[in-house]
């Protein structure tokens, strides 16, 4: 997901360090420690980061990433970063503003997030703000961020049994100044 937003965007990414916030099973992870990054990837779940590792090991890219287990609402990893990436993080604001005061003056936020749910979905009376409410909720101090993107986006969604359906996806870019 991330190379297709970075894509999109047409950012040109330097490699640096890099935080991947609920990385999962570390698609993220990977693509970006192939390109040079050296990552910190983070999940509640010990298990997704024992796949990652894994992973990162089969790719070649084992030495440029380091794991740590947080729950993201009772503590965060130290440093700071190049890049800051959430995606899907399902996070509330707070956990966020922390991610964001881990960017380095020049770095890049980038956050992307659900902006509507799938028919399969199993809860279809969500509601979700739209993508500037998203980036007013973390409350960040304008003078200090370029916005590249605030935005919603569309994609196709597989689910259940191969079902596609177009939903929306919010992109929040921004680097600080």
């Amino acid at each position: 997901m991330l190379a297709e937003v970075v894509t999109a965007l047409g950012e040109d990414l330097t490699a640096g360090a890099a935080l991947d916030l609920g990385c999962g099973d570390g698609a993220d992870t990977v693509w970006l420690a192939a390109r040079g990054w050296r990552v910190l990837a983070v999940d509640v779940a010990a298990s997704a980061l024992q796949r990652l590792s894994a992973r990162a090991a089969q790719e070649g890219v084992g030495e440029r990433v380091r794991t740590e287990r947080h729950d993201l609402a009772a503590s965060f990893p130290a440093g700071r970063f190049d890049l800051v990436t959430a995606h899907f993080l399902h996070a509330a604001a707070p956990v966020l503003r922390r991610g964001a005061s881990a960017v380095a003056s020049g770095g890049l936020l980038l956050v992307v997030d659900h902006g509507s749910v799938a028919p399969w979905s199993w809860d279809q009376d969500q509601t979700f703000p739209t993508a500037r409410q998203a980036l007013e909720d973390l409350a960040l101090t304008p003078s200090d961020w370029l916005e590249h993107a605030v935005e919603a986006r569309q994609r196709t969604a597989t689910g259940p049994g191969g079902a596609t359906a177009v939903v929306t996806d919010h992109v929040l870019a921004l680097r600080r100044r």
